[in-house]
Protein backbone atom coordinates (compact mmCIF):
# COMPACT_ATOMS: atom_id res chain seq x y z
CA UNK A 1 0.00 0.00 0.00
CA UNK A 2 1.18 3.90 -0.67
CA UNK A 3 1.02 5.99 2.21
CA UNK A 4 2.14 9.59 3.16
CA UNK A 5 4.56 10.43 5.66
CA UNK A 6 3.33 13.33 7.63
CA UNK A 7 6.04 16.21 8.85
CA UNK A 8 5.87 15.54 12.80
CA UNK A 9 6.36 18.37 15.25
CA UNK A 10 9.78 19.36 15.36
CA UNK A 11 10.07 22.24 17.53
CA UNK A 12 8.50 24.27 20.07
CA UNK A 13 5.61 26.00 17.93
CA UNK A 14 7.31 24.98 14.55
CA UNK A 15 4.91 24.79 12.13
CA UNK A 16 6.86 25.69 8.92
CA UNK A 17 10.33 24.54 7.47
CA UNK A 18 12.73 24.92 4.53
CA UNK A 19 13.88 21.39 2.76
CA UNK A 20 17.21 22.01 2.69
CA UNK A 21 18.53 18.31 0.75
CA UNK A 22 16.59 15.12 -0.06
CA UNK A 23 18.66 12.05 0.75
CA UNK A 24 17.12 10.29 -1.26
CA UNK A 25 14.69 10.63 -4.78
CA UNK A 26 11.51 9.08 -6.31
CA UNK A 27 12.05 5.20 -6.98
CA UNK A 28 14.66 4.74 -3.89
CA UNK A 29 14.01 1.91 -1.90
CA UNK A 30 14.78 3.38 1.87
CA UNK A 31 14.58 1.47 5.06
CA UNK A 32 12.78 2.14 8.70
CA UNK A 33 15.30 4.75 10.58
CA UNK A 34 16.88 5.94 7.28
CA UNK A 35 17.62 9.61 6.89
CA UNK A 36 15.11 10.83 4.39
CA UNK A 37 15.63 14.82 4.62
CA UNK A 38 17.54 17.68 6.11
CA UNK A 39 14.65 20.89 6.99
CA UNK A 40 15.91 23.88 8.39
CA UNK A 41 13.90 25.18 11.01
CA UNK A 42 14.02 28.08 12.66
CA UNK A 43 17.14 26.98 15.27
CA UNK A 44 18.62 24.12 13.51
CA UNK A 45 18.99 21.78 10.49
CA UNK A 46 17.12 18.87 11.84
CA UNK A 47 17.17 15.35 9.99
CA UNK A 48 13.84 13.32 9.47
CA UNK A 49 13.95 9.33 9.23
CA UNK A 50 11.55 7.48 7.63
CA UNK A 51 9.62 5.09 10.04
CA UNK A 52 8.99 2.44 7.70
CA UNK A 53 10.66 -0.04 5.02
CA UNK A 54 9.34 0.75 1.50
CA UNK A 55 10.06 2.56 -1.52
CA UNK A 56 9.65 6.25 -2.43
CA UNK A 57 6.50 7.50 -4.80
CA UNK A 58 6.41 11.06 -4.67
CA UNK A 59 8.52 13.80 -3.03
CA UNK A 60 5.95 16.73 -2.48
CA UNK A 61 8.57 19.76 -1.81
CA UNK A 62 11.63 20.31 -4.13
CA UNK A 63 15.03 21.56 -2.07
CA UNK A 64 14.50 25.36 -0.87
CA UNK A 65 10.72 24.79 -0.49
CA UNK A 66 8.63 25.88 2.87
CA UNK A 67 7.34 22.36 3.92
CA UNK A 68 4.49 22.54 6.82
CA UNK A 69 3.94 20.79 9.60
CA UNK A 70 1.49 18.34 10.04
CA UNK A 71 1.27 17.45 6.09
CA UNK A 72 2.56 15.18 3.82
CA UNK A 73 6.39 15.90 3.28
CA UNK A 74 6.62 12.48 1.03
CA UNK A 75 5.07 8.79 -0.52
CA UNK A 76 6.23 5.79 0.01
CA UNK A 77 5.17 2.47 -1.21
CA UNK A 78 5.59 -0.07 1.91
CA UNK A 79 7.32 -3.22 1.60
CA UNK A 80 5.54 -6.27 1.62
CA UNK A 81 2.21 -4.80 0.82
CA UNK A 82 2.19 -4.07 -3.05
CA UNK A 83 -1.12 -6.61 -3.32
CA UNK A 84 -3.39 -4.04 -2.28
CA UNK A 85 -2.15 -0.93 -4.38
CA UNK A 86 -3.96 0.42 -7.45
CA UNK A 87 -2.47 -0.39 -10.61
CA UNK A 88 -2.07 3.32 -11.35
CA UNK A 89 -0.33 3.91 -8.30
CA UNK A 90 1.98 0.05 -9.06
CA UNK A 91 2.85 1.23 -12.49
CA UNK A 92 3.64 4.98 -11.38
CA UNK A 93 6.30 3.53 -8.61
CA UNK A 94 7.18 1.40 -11.01
CA UNK A 95 8.13 3.90 -13.55
CA UNK A 96 9.63 5.73 -11.21
CA UNK A 97 11.61 3.52 -9.89
CA UNK A 98 12.72 2.64 -13.66
CA UNK A 99 13.69 6.10 -14.13
CA UNK A 100 15.60 6.28 -11.41
CA UNK A 101 17.65 3.23 -12.20
CA UNK A 102 17.80 4.34 -15.61
CA UNK A 103 19.46 7.90 -14.22
CA UNK A 104 21.89 5.80 -11.72
CA UNK A 105 23.44 3.61 -14.30
CA UNK A 106 24.14 6.19 -16.41
CA UNK A 107 26.48 8.06 -13.57
CA UNK A 108 27.99 4.98 -11.87
CA UNK A 109 30.37 4.94 -15.24
CA UNK A 110 30.88 8.30 -14.72
CA UNK A 111 32.21 8.85 -11.73
CA UNK A 112 33.86 5.33 -11.74
CA UNK A 113 35.40 6.74 -14.69
CA UNK A 114 36.44 10.05 -12.85
CA UNK A 115 37.87 8.38 -9.61
CA UNK A 116 39.59 5.53 -10.94
CA UNK A 117 40.18 3.44 -7.73
CA UNK A 118 38.73 5.92 -5.41
CA UNK A 119 35.71 5.26 -3.41
CA UNK A 120 32.26 6.13 -4.64
CA UNK A 121 31.69 9.71 -3.59
CA UNK A 122 28.52 10.22 -1.14
CA UNK A 123 25.95 12.65 -2.68
CA UNK A 124 22.66 12.56 -3.94
CA UNK A 125 21.24 11.86 -7.68
CA UNK A 126 20.26 15.35 -7.92
CA UNK A 127 24.17 16.59 -7.22
CA UNK A 128 25.39 14.05 -9.78
CA UNK A 129 23.01 15.35 -12.26
CA UNK A 130 24.39 18.58 -11.53
CA UNK A 131 27.87 17.51 -11.87
CA UNK A 132 27.41 15.66 -14.99
CA UNK A 133 26.23 19.09 -16.31
CA UNK A 134 29.09 20.69 -15.13
CA UNK A 135 31.50 18.34 -16.31
CA UNK A 136 33.12 18.39 -12.64
CA UNK A 137 34.50 15.47 -11.21
CA UNK A 138 32.99 15.32 -7.83
CA UNK A 139 36.24 13.44 -6.31
CA UNK A 140 37.64 17.09 -6.66
CA UNK A 141 35.26 18.77 -4.56
CA UNK A 142 35.49 18.71 -0.64
CA UNK A 143 31.92 17.62 0.93
CA UNK A 144 30.48 18.93 4.05
CA UNK A 145 28.39 16.92 4.29
CA UNK A 146 28.04 13.93 7.04
CA UNK A 147 30.67 11.10 6.31
CA UNK A 148 31.89 13.86 3.85
CA UNK A 149 28.71 13.86 1.62
CA UNK A 150 29.29 16.20 -1.07
CA UNK A 151 26.21 18.93 -1.17
CA UNK A 152 24.49 21.22 -3.29
CA UNK A 153 26.05 24.02 -1.92
CA UNK A 154 29.56 22.38 -2.11
CA UNK A 155 28.60 21.92 -6.02
CA UNK A 156 27.97 25.77 -6.28
CA UNK A 157 30.69 26.91 -3.76
CA UNK A 158 33.09 24.67 -6.52
CA UNK A 159 31.55 26.91 -9.59
CA UNK A 160 31.58 30.26 -7.98
CA UNK A 161 35.56 29.90 -6.87
CA UNK A 162 36.21 28.64 -10.36
CA UNK A 163 34.83 31.80 -11.93
CA UNK A 164 36.38 34.05 -9.80
CA UNK A 165 39.32 34.84 -12.22
CA UNK A 166 36.73 35.66 -14.81
CA UNK A 167 34.84 38.28 -12.25
CA UNK A 168 38.17 39.83 -11.04
CA UNK A 169 38.78 40.39 -15.02
CA UNK A 170 35.83 42.45 -14.87
CA UNK A 171 36.22 46.23 -14.84
CA UNK A 172 33.04 46.93 -12.83
CA UNK A 173 31.80 44.55 -9.39
CA UNK A 174 28.66 42.52 -9.76
CA UNK A 175 26.26 42.92 -7.02
CA UNK A 176 25.51 39.63 -5.54
CA UNK A 177 21.64 38.77 -4.42
CA UNK A 178 20.43 35.68 -2.05
CA UNK A 179 17.45 35.20 -0.12
CA UNK A 180 17.12 35.63 3.47
CA UNK A 181 16.03 32.91 4.59
CA UNK A 182 15.90 29.93 7.23
CA UNK A 183 18.06 30.54 10.51
CA UNK A 184 19.05 34.07 9.53
CA UNK A 185 15.51 34.79 8.87
CA UNK A 186 14.16 33.65 11.76
CA UNK A 187 17.25 35.14 14.08
CA UNK A 188 16.43 38.47 12.45
CA UNK A 189 13.02 38.45 13.54
CA UNK A 190 13.85 37.40 17.11
CA UNK A 191 16.09 39.84 17.32
CA UNK A 192 14.29 42.71 16.35
CA UNK A 193 11.06 41.40 18.29
CA UNK A 194 13.30 41.50 21.36
CA UNK A 195 15.21 44.44 20.41
CA UNK A 196 11.62 46.57 19.80
CA UNK A 197 9.51 45.11 22.68
CA UNK A 198 11.92 44.31 25.68
CA UNK A 199 12.97 47.58 27.58
CA UNK A 200 16.60 46.49 27.50
CA UNK A 201 19.54 48.43 30.02
CA UNK A 202 23.00 47.74 29.51
CA UNK A 203 25.51 47.23 32.78
CA UNK A 204 29.37 46.93 32.28
CA UNK A 205 32.03 45.83 34.71
CA UNK A 206 35.77 44.36 34.84
CA UNK A 207 36.33 41.04 36.20
CA UNK A 208 40.03 40.09 36.91
CA UNK A 209 40.69 36.64 36.01
CA UNK A 210 44.47 36.38 36.87
CA UNK A 211 43.80 33.75 39.27
CA UNK A 212 40.90 31.75 36.60
CA UNK A 213 43.52 31.64 34.45
CA UNK A 214 45.62 29.61 36.36
CA UNK A 215 43.16 27.43 37.62
CA UNK A 216 41.94 26.58 33.99
CA UNK A 217 45.48 25.58 33.63
CA UNK A 218 45.63 23.90 36.51
CA UNK A 219 42.76 21.37 35.62
CA UNK A 220 43.58 21.90 31.95
CA UNK A 221 47.54 20.22 33.12
CA UNK A 222 45.21 17.48 34.84
CA UNK A 223 42.39 16.45 33.54
CA UNK A 224 42.33 17.34 29.67
CA UNK A 225 42.25 15.25 26.76
CA UNK A 226 41.85 14.82 23.02
CA UNK A 227 38.09 14.42 24.22
CA UNK A 228 37.95 16.41 26.59
CA UNK A 229 38.80 20.45 26.23
CA UNK A 230 38.95 22.63 29.24
CA UNK A 231 38.27 26.32 28.47
CA UNK A 232 37.13 29.08 30.73
CA UNK A 233 33.67 28.43 30.04
CA UNK A 234 32.57 25.81 32.37
CA UNK A 235 34.26 27.71 35.01
CA UNK A 236 32.22 31.14 33.86
CA UNK A 237 29.12 28.77 33.74
CA UNK A 238 29.27 27.30 36.92
CA UNK A 239 29.88 30.75 38.65
CA UNK A 240 26.99 32.10 37.14
CA UNK A 241 24.76 28.97 38.73
CA UNK A 242 25.95 29.25 42.13
CA UNK A 243 24.98 33.35 41.86
CA UNK A 244 21.67 32.42 40.70
CA UNK A 245 21.26 30.51 44.03
CA UNK A 246 21.26 33.70 45.21
CA UNK A 247 19.53 35.83 42.65
CA UNK A 248 16.99 33.69 41.33
CA UNK A 249 15.08 36.58 39.15
CA UNK A 250 17.73 36.43 37.22
CA UNK A 251 17.15 32.61 36.04
CA UNK A 252 12.97 33.49 35.58
CA UNK A 253 11.33 33.76 32.24
CA UNK A 254 8.61 35.80 31.73
CA UNK A 255 5.24 34.68 29.40
CA UNK A 256 4.39 36.27 25.55
CA UNK A 257 2.04 38.71 27.39
CA UNK A 258 3.92 39.71 30.09
CA UNK A 259 1.39 38.89 33.15
CA UNK A 260 3.41 35.89 34.07
CA UNK A 261 7.25 35.18 35.77
CA UNK A 262 7.98 31.70 36.01
CA UNK A 263 11.37 31.23 38.31
CA UNK A 264 12.48 28.39 36.42
CA UNK A 265 14.36 25.83 38.88
CA UNK A 266 16.83 24.01 36.72
CA UNK A 267 19.85 26.46 35.77
CA UNK A 268 19.26 25.75 31.80
CA UNK A 269 22.46 28.71 31.10
CA UNK A 270 22.74 28.87 26.93
CA UNK A 271 25.53 29.57 25.35
CA UNK A 272 25.09 32.12 21.99
CA UNK A 273 27.31 29.64 19.33
CA UNK A 274 28.37 31.39 15.56
CA UNK A 275 27.28 28.48 13.95
CA UNK A 276 27.15 26.95 10.58
CA UNK A 277 23.21 28.10 9.78
CA UNK A 278 23.66 31.62 11.83
CA UNK A 279 23.51 31.93 15.57
CA UNK A 280 22.15 29.52 17.66
CA UNK A 281 21.80 29.49 21.57
CA UNK A 282 22.45 25.28 22.99
CA UNK A 283 21.35 25.27 26.79
CA UNK A 284 23.28 23.43 29.32
CA UNK A 285 20.59 21.79 31.41
CA UNK A 286 20.81 21.55 35.13
CA UNK A 287 23.77 23.30 35.58
CA UNK A 288 23.48 23.15 39.31
CA UNK A 289 23.69 19.78 39.10
CA UNK A 290 26.83 19.10 37.08
CA UNK A 291 30.29 19.48 37.93
CA UNK A 292 32.82 21.61 35.95
CA UNK A 293 33.77 18.26 34.39
CA UNK A 294 30.52 17.41 32.90
CA UNK A 295 30.10 21.25 32.27
CA UNK A 296 32.98 21.13 29.89
CA UNK A 297 31.91 18.24 28.23
CA UNK A 298 28.57 19.86 27.53
CA UNK A 299 30.21 22.56 26.02
CA UNK A 300 32.42 20.86 23.56
CA UNK A 301 29.14 18.42 22.43
CA UNK A 302 26.62 21.74 21.72
CA UNK A 303 28.85 24.25 20.52
CA UNK A 304 30.13 20.94 17.90
CA UNK A 305 26.75 20.40 17.21
CA UNK A 306 25.56 23.96 16.90
CA UNK A 307 28.50 25.15 14.74
CA UNK A 308 27.83 22.01 12.70
CA UNK A 309 23.75 23.02 12.34
CA UNK A 310 23.01 19.24 12.79
CA UNK A 311 21.36 20.20 16.76
CA UNK A 312 18.78 18.72 18.95
CA UNK A 313 15.91 20.92 19.02
CA UNK A 314 15.72 19.64 22.61
CA UNK A 315 18.99 21.20 22.82
CA UNK A 316 18.03 24.81 21.94
CA UNK A 317 14.64 24.59 24.30
CA UNK A 318 13.87 25.71 27.74
CA UNK A 319 17.28 28.13 28.38
CA UNK A 320 17.27 30.69 31.20
CA UNK A 321 20.24 33.01 31.20
CA UNK A 322 22.38 33.46 28.28
CA UNK A 323 26.46 33.98 27.82
CA UNK A 324 28.06 35.33 24.73
CA UNK A 325 31.77 34.60 24.19
CA UNK A 326 31.62 37.43 21.78
CA UNK A 327 35.51 38.58 22.79
CA UNK A 328 36.41 34.96 21.72
CA UNK A 329 36.52 36.45 17.94
CA UNK A 330 37.36 40.11 19.59
CA UNK A 331 35.95 43.36 21.06
CA UNK A 332 35.92 44.63 24.52
CA UNK A 333 32.23 45.72 25.40
CA UNK A 334 29.23 45.01 23.88
CA UNK A 335 25.17 46.01 23.80
CA UNK A 336 23.32 42.46 23.52
CA UNK A 337 20.15 41.60 22.81
CA UNK A 338 18.54 39.52 25.35
CA UNK A 339 17.44 35.96 24.09
CA UNK A 340 13.57 35.94 24.71
CA UNK A 341 11.77 34.73 27.26
CA UNK A 342 15.00 35.19 29.44
CA UNK A 343 15.43 38.43 30.75
CA UNK A 344 19.18 38.64 30.54
CA UNK A 345 22.42 38.04 28.62
CA UNK A 346 25.71 38.91 29.59
CA UNK A 347 28.79 39.02 26.46
CA UNK A 348 32.39 38.62 27.59
CA UNK A 349 35.07 40.81 26.04
CA UNK A 350 38.66 39.76 25.13
CA UNK A 351 40.68 39.09 28.25
CA UNK A 352 43.33 41.86 28.01
CA UNK A 353 46.98 42.40 30.06
CA UNK A 354 46.58 45.53 31.43
CA UNK A 355 48.37 47.87 34.17
CA UNK A 356 46.61 47.69 37.79
CA UNK A 357 47.50 48.49 40.99
CA UNK A 358 47.69 45.97 43.84
CA UNK A 359 46.89 46.55 47.79
CA UNK A 360 50.43 47.89 47.85
CA UNK A 361 50.11 50.71 45.21
CA UNK A 362 51.94 48.81 42.99
CA UNK A 363 51.37 49.13 39.25
CA UNK A 364 51.35 45.02 38.08
CA UNK A 365 49.93 43.51 35.38
CA UNK A 366 46.52 41.74 35.33
CA UNK A 367 43.70 39.77 33.15
CA UNK A 368 41.00 41.59 32.71
CA UNK A 369 37.86 41.23 31.21
CA UNK A 370 35.14 43.09 30.57
CA UNK A 371 31.35 41.58 31.04
CA UNK A 372 28.65 43.74 29.32
CA UNK A 373 25.04 42.52 30.74
CA UNK A 374 21.69 43.72 28.92
CA UNK A 375 18.89 43.01 31.23
CA UNK A 376 14.85 43.29 31.24
CA UNK A 377 13.93 46.01 33.05
CA UNK A 378 10.69 45.25 33.56
CA UNK A 379 11.83 42.56 35.54
CA UNK A 380 15.25 43.32 36.88
CA UNK A 381 16.58 46.81 37.99
CA UNK A 382 20.30 48.41 38.04
CA UNK A 383 20.70 47.65 41.45
CA UNK A 384 19.72 43.66 41.50
CA UNK A 385 21.91 43.18 38.11
CA UNK A 386 24.98 45.28 40.20
CA UNK A 387 24.41 43.31 43.33
CA UNK A 388 24.51 39.10 41.10
CA UNK A 389 27.17 40.82 39.08
CA UNK A 390 29.32 41.87 42.34
CA UNK A 391 28.50 38.27 43.60
CA UNK A 392 29.30 36.44 39.98
CA UNK A 393 32.79 38.52 39.76
CA UNK A 394 33.72 37.44 43.25
CA UNK A 395 33.41 33.84 42.33
CA UNK A 396 35.30 34.50 39.35
CA UNK A 397 38.30 36.74 40.87
CA UNK A 398 39.13 34.49 43.61
CA UNK A 399 37.89 31.03 42.47
CA UNK A 400 38.62 29.24 45.84
CA UNK A 401 35.34 30.81 47.01
CA UNK A 402 33.21 29.21 44.18
CA UNK A 403 35.05 25.63 44.93
CA UNK A 404 33.90 26.17 48.43
CA UNK A 405 30.37 27.04 47.56
CA UNK A 406 30.20 23.88 45.21
CA UNK A 407 30.94 21.49 48.29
Amino acid sequence: MQKDFILPDIGEGIVECEVIEWKIAEGDKIEEDQIVVDVSTDKAIVEIPSMFNGRITKLYYAEGDTAKVQQPLFAIELEGQEEGIEQSTLVESKSVETAFTQVEEVVQPAVAQATGDSEKVLTTPAVRKMAREHKLDLATIAGTGRQGRVLKEDVLDYLSEKKTPAVKQSSEAEDRVEPIKGVRRIMAERMSEAASTIPHFTYVDEVDVTQLMELRQNLKESYATDDLKITLMPLFIKALSLAIKEFPILNSRTNDDFSELTYVGSHNIGMAVDGKTGLLVPNIKNVQKLGILDIAREVMRLTAAARSGKIEPQDLAGGTITISNIGAIGGTAATPIINSPGVAIVALGKIQSLPRYNEQGDLVARKIMTVSWSGDHRVIDGGTIARFNNLWMGYLEVPSTMLAAMM
